[in-house]
């Protein structure tokens, strides 16, 4: 299959908006990678957890999976973000779990400038990583909905986390600045 990256000018040297999505179940590590991506990049950070409606948190910390219906307020807010982003001529980096290509699709406004990058890990990795962060809303419980939930894609970049930040970073900006993501 033919990557979105293959037609066009390369996203660093375009002057439109671009957003790229760190995507991933919960304890991938989006967030920290997503930041320091950004600052490498010296684009604009958006958190996507920060899009979550409030009902949402109280459910995830009460260990509860949230469903499409909770999902779609929070997909919407996320989606309007991209929108002023790709309007603005803004370059960012995005974090949400984007499980399914339905959610995916919802998110990828425009193909040539919307792209997503999957980091993936074994079950055990995950958990251990959740088990270990604080002040976060989920919780190791919701990590098994979460993976039943998810729908890999076959046409985005899925990036294995078992390997420093520093590298994931270099692998993603190899993948932009070469434009074969």
């Amino acid at each position: 299959m033919k990557n979105q990256f293959d037609a066009g000018k390369p996203p660093l040297a375009d002057s439109r908006g671009y957003v790229l999505i760190i995507a991933g179940v919960s304890g991938a590590g989006k967030t920290t990678v997503g930041k320091a991506l950004a600052e490498r990049l010296n684009w604009l950070f958006i958190e996507g957890d920060d899009f979550h409606p409030a009902a949402n948190v109280a459910k995830m910390q009460r260990g509860e999976p949230l469903n499409d219906a909770d999902r779609l307020p929070w997909l919407l807010r996320l989606r309007d973000e991209i929108k002023t982003c790709l309007a603005k001529g803004e370059k960012a980096i995005l974090t949400c779990s984007a499980l399914k290509e339905s959610y995916r699709a919802r998110l990828r406004l425009d193909p040539e400038r919307v792209h997503f990058v999957f980091l993936t890990g074994n079950y055990e990795t995950l958990r251990k990583r959740i088990t270990q962060r604080h002040n976060h809303f989920m919780g190791p419980d919701l990590l098994a909905s979460q993976l039943d939930t998810l729908e890999l894609p076959d046409d985005e970049w899925a990036v294995d986390i078992d390997q420093p930040v520093a590298a994931i970073v270099d692998l993603i900006m190899d993948r932009l600045v070469s434009r074969k993501m």
